[in-house]
């Protein structure tokens, strides 16, 4: 139920992003859906999944930080950051399978997945400020 709650999360925040969003946030949209492609064609196979760690999906996960940290440092706005350190925070999840292998796969899962979904949520509230930003600026000014 959960990969399908975020699956279609994902497909509305993203098509919010490319029709009503900046490019900050189109681009940041685009490499969330990239990135959610990717780990689901390298995940391991089921009877195996998460019992080692992830190398193809610990390389999806430190592309998409490093797409994120680039909208972040040319951007003026906060929300790059953000996602940024979210997705360091997904990173240290690898890390964690790392220094401890007996870690359960079912953790190390949820490690990986759960701030997905805040990364999604606060692309689709940018891309919300986003709009409301552009369509401030296009009113006319009352005197």
């Amino acid at each position: 139920m959960a990969p399908n709650l975020f699956r279609l999360l994902l497909v509305i925040v993203t098509l919010y992003a490319f029709l009503r969003g900046g490019r900050e946030e189109r681009a940041a949209a685009a490499l969330c859906l990239v990135a959610a492609i990717s780990t689901t064609l390298l995940l391991a196979p089921l009877n195996q999944r998460f019992s080692v760690i992830e190398i193809d999906v610990l390389a999806v996960d430190t592309a998409l930080f490093v797409g994120f940290l680039i909208i972040a440092l040319r951007s003026p706005r906060f929300w790059p950051l953000w996602i940024s350190g979210l997705q360091l925070t997904t990173i240290m999840g690898h890390a964690m399978k790392g220094l401890e292998a007996d870690l359960l796969p079912k953790a190390y899962a949820a490690a990986l997945n759960f701030w997905a979904y805040p990364i999604v949520l606060i692309l689709g509230v940018a891309t919300w400020r986003s709009q409301r930003r552009r369509e401030q600026d296009q009113r006319p000014l009352l005197r």
